[in-house]
């Protein structure tokens, strides 16, 4: 057998426990998370008082315009500064989770203004609340527009999650690189790393497809379970 393969077979039971143990639950969380995040940024945004959405605004301008790492540094290692210390699954999943937040409040406000008026006419002239109108017309036809951009992002996601192997979470990325420094072999153990990455990004757009054709061929999960 190959070095480089036995080496690659050696390195996979590790490899793969970090990515179940943290890449995946810190991935799952984040997004779940951030979602909530996104959806509550987005309706204040466009329904609260001023102040609030501009509140909301700062936050957006912040996230989006520094980068991921920074953010994290400044949370595992800034925070201690100030007496708040964090363990890194924690401290990267705080980060993520913001970080998510503000990206996915863009894509939730866009769709939804992205829903003609007359909707929300249409609903208040048969006698719907704000709440009724948005849970029952508003939404199904907003999450048919916002599920492709929210795929992508979550996506991304699993990648970027490669970040926290900088504040020392032990996910895939870290476990590649413990392993290179015991075996000096960084080209084909960061390639195994990144066909990771890849089988699990190609399973992931494959879902995505599926769960696209159903939206665009049921109008939406909301709609078809009603």
């Amino acid at each position: 057998m190959p070095h480089w393969l036995s080496l690659m077979i050696d390195a996979l039971p590790s490899l793969l426990w970090a990515c179940l143990v943290f890449t995946v639950p810190l991935t799952l969380l984040s997004f779940a998370f951030g979602l909530a995040v996104g959806f509550v940024a987005a309706i204040t945004r466009l329904f609260a008082p001023a102040p609030f959405a501009a509140f909301v605004r700062f936050y957006v301008w912040i996230i989006r315009g520094t980068p991921l790492l920074v953010q994290l540094f400044l949370i595992f290692y800034g925070l201690p500064s100030v007496g708040i210390v964090l363990d890194a699954f924690p401290a990267a999943l705080i980060g993520f989770t913001l970080n998510v937040g503000a990206y996915t409040s863009e894509i939730i406000r866009a769709v939804l203004v992205s829903v003609p008026k007359g909707q929300w006419e249409a609903a208040y002239s048969i006698g719907m609340t704000w709440a009724q109108a948005m849970r029952r017309t508003i939404l199904p036809q907003a999450t048919r527009v916002a599920v492709p951009p929210l795929s992508n992002t979550f996506i991304s996601l699993v990648k970027d999650t490669s970040l926290a192997a900088a504040i020392t979470v032990p996910e895939l990325f870290r476990a590649g690189q413990r392993i290179v420094a015991t075996s000096y072999e960084p080209l084909i153990l960061y390639i195994e790393v990144a066909l990771i990455y890849l089988v699990v990004s190609s399973v992931l757009s494959s879902l995505q497809a599926r769960v696209e054709k159903r939206f665009s061929r049921y109008g939406g999960f909301i709609e078809a379970g009603s």
